[in-house]
């Protein structure tokens, strides 16, 4: 490791490091622009120079210098001041310098580094360079004379989100950013480039000039759209959310967040359940907590212990625990988290887990997807194996052909190649030292398919020495959590149906596939007024993921918790209090009247719960399940990326998304 020195304190660096990334460790702090953790080097903006010896006697970019042993760096110098300076200077010669109407006034580094390392004034008195807006879809907002071509954009479309559809046309003073014949841009992960841009020629057009962000309450929390459990940070003012951003997690979601993530926040507020309803005489009217209560009381007497539940795809943990304690005190455990009907094997977590972790996918040198597309069941995931198909991962897949953005070898969409892989599959495992296979809701459904793809752990040697390369990719925020509490039934909804319960509580489902919603009493607790809403008996208001803290797990295990950011609408509680204040109406009493104390509970019966940002542990256990011959088509589960829950359909920001980007409709663009 070489031994630089950084201002006269001599340090240790790592093999490769750059001098910014030395000046780094020694705690300088190096202005930048065009440079990125995450992106390649471009080295174009020339903001953080810095002086070296040896050397030519002039400022170098720090950033795409490597650092070698015996360097002196000096970060501080008049010769570095100076030109920092005069870089600043260059760089603002065209920028229009409208911070007081720039939707990033406040959170701008341009406007941040200004002040730290600009002259104040400017020498140039001609006109600036005026550059016409450029469209690029209904979640980012150009504003495109203010941009100074640090390219952070191009490069994450093109690296990250592996969608090579912005780019740069004309040179120098000519140059202009601009997707591909000015298009929307099409990759479910453009909304970063607005976090990566420095200067606000690129603001997210939902949040534009809503709000200044020192006005903001901010808000740690977990995203609810996919398994993932992306971290967020959820910005509100009074008892509105305004917008999430992404929270670093190198083990989740690294900085990054989908669209879907960022901008269905609006759904937040439209189609909510602000009040009880009691269905009388058909028809469903509005109700007071105690009336909607004693209709489920009157209704539960006659049920006895003929009642079951079933979860949708965005409850929290919290409320799955008091709703299964409710039931058991009942009488009852028919509970299933799987609304849409899937029936594979929960007998072993360990064989519906992500068992390789997110970050561990990317370290895989052969890969097998059968039944998925991560990149719309999981796009923080689909970014992980893209990283390991840059490393030179080879990746197969069954299924139907879709653009992954990096290169796949389709052996085709028949279920049972699973069974019978062909011989350049096998021979490709049988070279490789960390072998993965990733098996989706779209092969989970298949019958026999997942016993068969069990059968490959030996056959393909997923399991060696450290690594456990079998996973399978869950795409409902509900999911892991659901299973580890024990809402499943061996045959899915189907069992509940077969069941014939005469008190039915959906707990945010919106599906309950199979059920017969009509003949039972039901009883529908959330917070979107969906299909569960309008079959229900009765109508109990919950409160979204937003407006209530709550433990989620995420499609690794990992157990992580968010925090309430604002309250419910209306009469709307949070989930698990209306069950608890339920169960005293039933007579069968929750012992717990806190979130501390449920949360206690919960994990008195399962330990994992109480070790948030941990992966729960749940071994290696593999099922005995007879041998499966599936066959026939695999359909995957997500038909629409951007309308996949009851708030992202509520969003009429995801249904413009949907629109244009899934479905091809053209908005015509006012001019502003």
């Amino acid at each position: 490791m070489p031994k630089v020195t950084v201002d006269g304190s001599e340090i240790e660096v790592p093999d490769g490091a750059t001098v910014l990334q030395a000046c780094e460790i020694a705690g300088k702090e190096i202005p930048r622009f065009c440079y990125h953790e995450r992106l390649s080097i471009a080295g174009n903006c020339r903001m953080c120079l810095v002086e070296v010896k040896p050397g030519p006697p002039k400022p170098q970019a720090s950033c795409a210098l490597p650092a070698a042993d015996g360097q002196e760096i000096s970060t501080n110098t008049e010769m570095v001041k100076r030109a920092r300076e005069g870089v600043m200077e260059f760089l603002l010669i065209n920028h229009p310098l409208d911070c007081p109407i720039c939707d990033q006034g406040g959170e701008c580094d341009l406007q941040d580094q200004a002040m730290a390392y600009g002259k104040g004034h400017t020498r140039y008195e001609m006109n600036k360079r005026a550059v016409t807006e450029k469209y690029m879809g209904p979640v980012i907002k150009t504003i495109m004379t203010r941009c100074i071509h640090c390219t952070r954009c191009v490069r994450f479309a093109e690296e990250v989100a592996g969608v090579e559809e912005i780019g740069a046309v004309g040179r120098g003073e000519n140059m202009e950013i601009t997707t591909y014949l000015e298009h929307a841009a099409q990759s479910e992960l453009s909304g970063n480039v607005v976090d990566l841009c420095p200067v606000g020629a690129l603001t997210a057009r939902p949040y534009a000039f809503e709000a200044r962000p020192w006005e903001l309450r901010k808000t740690p929390s977990i995203d609810v759209m996919d398994a993932v459990g992306t971290n967020i940070r959820l910005d509100s003012r009074g008892r509105e959310v305004l917008r999430a951003l992404p929270l670093l997690n190198e083990d989740v979601n690294e900085e990054w967040a989908s669209n879907k993530t960022r901008h269905a926040v609006d759904g937040l507020y439209r189609g909510r359940l602000d009040k009880p309803w009691v269905r009388r005489d058909g028809a469903l009217q509005p109700a007071s907590w105690a009336e909607a209560f004693e209709a489920i009381a009157a209704q539960a007497k006659k049920a006895g212990d003929k009642v079951a539940a079933v979860a949708g795809p965005l409850v929290e943990a919290e409320s799955l625990f008091a709703v299964k304690k409710l039931l058991a005190d009942m009488g009852s455990t028919l509970l299933e988290g799987r609304e849409n009907g899937m029936d594979y094997d929960t007998s072993s977590i360990s064989a519906v887990n992500f068992n390789s972790t997110i970050a561990g996918i990317e370290t895989a040198d052969v890969i097998l997807l059968i039944g998925t597309n991560p990149r719309w069941e999981a796009p923080l995931v689909n970014t992980r194996i893209r990283k390991a198909a840059k490393k030179g991962a080879k990746v197969f897949a069954i299924g139907a052909e879709v653009d992954l953005t990096y290169p796949v070898e389709w052996l085709g969409n028949d279920a049972a190649l699973a069974a019978n892989l062909p011989e350049v599959v096998t021979k490709a495992f049988a070279d490789a030292e960390r072998p993965a296979m990733i098996v989706g809701g779209g092969g989970l459904n298949v019958s026999g398919l997942q016993a068969a793809s069990l059968a490959l752990v030996d056959t393909l040697g997923l399991i060696k020495d450290g690594w456990n390369g079998y996973n399978v990719l869950h795409f409902s925020a509900a999911r892991m959590a659901s299973l580890m509490l024990d809402w499943a039934q061996p045959g899915g909804t189907a069992d509940i149906s077969a069941a014939k319960p005469e008190l039915l509580f959906l707990l945010g489902a919106e599906e309950a596939r199979g059920v017969d919603l009509e003949s039972t009493f039901t009883v529908y607790i959330g917070h979107h007024g969906e299909n569960g809403a309008k079959t229900a008996d009765v109508i109990l208001p919950g409160a979204a993921y937003a407006e209530k803290s709550g433990t989620y797990v995420n499609l690794e295990g990992r157990v992580q918790t968010g925090e309430r950011a604002v309250y419910p609408p209306g009469d709307a509680r949070e989930d698990w209090t209306i069950v608890r204040a339920l169960s005293d109406v039933l007579g069968k009493a929750l012992p717990f009247d806190s979130l501390d104390a449920l949360r206690d509970a919960m994990a008195a019966e399962v330990p994992a719960f109480a070790n948030e940002g941990e992966l729960a542990d749940y071994g290696w256990d593999m099922p005995k399940l007879d041998a499966g011959s599936p066959s026939g088509e695999i359909a995957y589960p997500i038909a629409d990326f951007y309308l996949t829950n009851s708030i992202a359909r509520a969003s009429n920001t995801m249904q413009r998304c949907s629109a244009e980007l899934i479905h091809g409709e053209e908005f015509a663009e006012a001019a502003e």
